[in-house]
């Protein structure tokens, strides 16, 4: 059969998406983000488990966690526009400057 393929497909397009979700999702509402990635890493978790087909489960289940990921990278995404590899919303400077630090001092 041609469901692990199907599966690896689905795997690889779902870590796509989640990459700009990410970013985007940093860049418009902070890090107040991780909680919408951590409810859809909830209700994905509880879809994956009452799934009755094993690549249904496997998708859901792939979907889960790569939100529960993306908790975890919206904080270094806050890293990554604070070295300036990706631009930072002028409408919120603050959401990237630290006590030390600002994005304009570096």
């Amino acid at each position: 059969m041609l469901s692990g393929l199907f599966i690896g497909l689905c795997t690889f397009l779902i870590i796509g998406i989640f990459h700009p979700l990410v970013i985007k999702g940093e860049y418009y509402f902070g890090v107040k983000i991780k909680w919408a990635f951590l409810a859809g890493g909830i209700v994905f978790l509880i879809l994956s488990v009452l799934a009755n087909s094993i690549i249904l489960s496997a998708i859901f289940g792939v979907t889960s966690f790569s939100s529960f990921w993306g908790i975890k990278e919206v904080n270094e995404q806050v890293e990554r526009v604070k070295k300036g590899w990706f631009p930072a919303n002028p409408k919120h400077p603050e959401r990237y400057t630290s006590k030390s630090t600002s994005l304009k001092e570096q």
